[in-house]
């Protein structure tokens, strides 16, 4: 016993320490219980009804022998995978021409035709449904030139090929973007060899140029994918209401509720996007597409022989017609006195900017008010949550992370049926359903948008070095002043454009917004645009409210793009 008491007191106990500091510990738990109040559990809430009997709470899988059984939901179900498929084929013929032409030759132009080629995302799909309808419906310009001049028309607009050509035109971008990432990072010597081995034309871009582009075409086709599929508003504005998301909002709005059905299909939508993500990455997995030096150098550029470039000239102009319609349309119609059944306007005005400035002017503020206020909640939670990742020990701190990215995996619809489905029953002391207030609507902008913000502030984050820190914290400084006044005034850049990026992609949210707006003097700009557009006498008030939208979503664009190339310039200056 005395050996072992002297032994003890030679030994000095292990002092059980903290992980990190406790302001530390109270910023990931205040994080965490945001993420699971507002994320989690509405999401959860959803797949337990999917999964319970109504009345009793049992569970079961009736609702989804029902779901499977059911002749529209299984129709709805292959038309949204047939849609977005079909949008993923369409959107490539789109982007690939795009991104090879202005990556593999000597192509004059070929910033103008990236930056054109981005445009078609600044303008959310529904607007450009209406204007596509207009150019390519079946008394739209296009057809009526066609019937007059070879007695045919074109059914560009009928059904489902109406959803696939506007969501094609709108989400090609993506492809465009991750494409010509990949074909300018791919390994000049690579190129080389083959062509040594005998290998040009045709044989060395399917063998060698698109195999190691791969990464960037999937990374982008799967981001179409999941996007078309959730999309609900295109879909609506069409008429076409056997998909998936419709027949998710129509349960809801028409039966209520306490309707299972509705869950049923959200939790279809959440299963499909996560694997449609999951497939992607496990289509390049085993594969390597590494490069042997840095940047890969990309492709040799080469001078086109006159007649490649007519044709290249020819092929690129169209395209860029193509995907321009939506925005040419919706001009055109925003000053249009009537516009039916000719093929341009009849006459133009500016009655319908008065209008919306006069009438419509509160969708505008409450956008303004809501997107900002989404936006700092997400640059906030985003800064403490890439600190918390990258410079704490904290146990689980990853988990804060993954949690915050699952948002990019829940379809809009199936966040605002889970706000409802919790919220409902929460009731203010004064009786007021919570979900029924203006603030539930910012809270699942910025859930939906805290990705965009959240990897920007991470970025910004891992640019700065540890040893300004650690310089500070030597000087006297504590962790919280350090934090104040070296770590956040070096993150301005990615704090700006990440806050810039949510704000714009929430000033033209609708899937979510939809399902919340209360009353129209709680509705944001989307919801008006949605809301015009359903008739015919509030398409030219809609149009103009829609070319102010792409206004605003375009000079947060180009102010996010300012942001991010003088911050660059700054840090090249230092």
């Amino acid at each position: 016993m005395s050996l072992a008491l002297s032994g003890a007191a030679r030994t000095p106990a292990r002092r059980w320490r903290l992980p990190g500091t406790p302001g530390q510990i109270a910023l990931a738990l205040g994080i965490g219980a945001f993420l699971l109040a507002f994320l989690i559990v509405p999401v959860a809430s959803v797949i337990y009804v999917a999964f319970t009997e109504k009345g009793t709470g049992a569970f079961t899988l009736v609702n989804f022998a029902d779901f499977f059984r059911t002749d529209l939901f299984l129709r709805s179900f292959w038309n949204s995978f047939y849609v977005s498929a079909a949008t993923v084929v369409l959107a490539s013929v789109f982007a690939l021409p795009l991104a090879y032409i202005t990556t593999r030759f000597d192509f004059r132009g070929a910033v103008i035709v990236q930056t054109l080629g981005f445009l078609p995302l600044i303008m959310p799909p529904f607007v450009g449904a209406v204007s596509m309808q207009l150019l390519f419906g079946r008394n739209g310009t296009v057809n009526l030139l066609l019937m007059d001049w070879f007695g045919f028309r074109i059914p560009f607009m009928e059904g489902l090929n109406g959803v696939i050509f506007v969501q094609a035109i709108h989400y090609f971008p993506f492809i465009l973007i991750n494409l010509s990432a990949a074909l300018r990072n791919i390994d000049r010597s690579m190129e080389e060899a083959a062509q040594n081995l005998g290998s040009s034309g045709m044989r060395l871009f399917r063998r060698i140029v698109l195999p190691l582009a791969m990464p960037g075409y999937v990374a982008g086709a799967s981001l179409v994918f999941v996007k078309v599929f959730d999309d609900l508003a295109t879909p609506l504005l069409l008429n076409v209401k056997d998909m998936l998301a419709p027949q998710a909002y129509l349960r809801v709005t028409s039966i209520g509720i306490a309707d299972p059905m509705g869950y049923v299909i959200s939790v279809v939508l959440i299963v499909v996007s996560v694997a449609a993500m999951w497939i992607s990455a496990l289509a390049l997995k085993g594969r390597d597409y590494a490069t042997t030096q840095r940047g890969g150098g990309g492709l040799a550029r080469r001078r086109m022989r006159p007649w490649e470039s007519a044709v290249a000239y020819g092929v690129v102009g169209l395209i860029l017609l193509l995907v321009l319609a939506p925005h040419i349309g919706l001009l055109l119609l925003s000053f249009a006195t009537i516009w039916s059944y000719s093929p341009l306007p009849d006459g133009f005005t500016v009655a319908h900017y008065g209008r919306v400035f006069g009438e419509s002017s509160l969708y505008i503020k409450n956008t303004l008010i809501y997107a900002t206020l989404a936006g700092s909640i997400d640059v906030v939670l985003g800064v403490a949550i890439a600190y918390l990742v990258l410079r704490t020990k904290l146990v689980g701190r990853q988990w804060l992370d993954w949690a915050a990215m699952a948002a990019l995996a829940v379809p809009g619809v199936v966040l605002g049926i889970g706000y409802l489905r919790t919220f409902f029953g929460v009731h203010l002391p004064n009786g007021t359903p919570l979900a029924t207030l203006w603030i539930v609507i910012v809270l699942a902008l910025a859930i939906r948008r805290l990705p965009y913000a959240l990897r920007a502030c991470y970025a910004a984050l891992q640019q700065i070095s540890e040893s300004l820190e650690e310089a500070a914290e030597n000087l006297g400084a504590t962790k919280a002043r350090t934090v104040r006044r070296i770590v956040v005034p070096l993150m301005t850049g990615g704090i700006l454009a990440g806050f810039v990026t949510s704000f714009a992609t929430a000033a033209v949210e609708l899937s979510a917004t939809l399902m919340l707006v209360q009353s129209n003097a709680d509705a944001p700009l989307a919801y008006g645009l949605y809301v015009f557009m359903q008739s015919a006498a509030g398409r030219g008030p809609g149009a103009a409210l829609g070319v102010i939208a792409v206004l605003l979503v375009a000079a947060c664009t180009l102010l996010s793009q300012y942001i991010l190339d003088r911050n660059q310039k700054n840090r090249g200056a230092a």
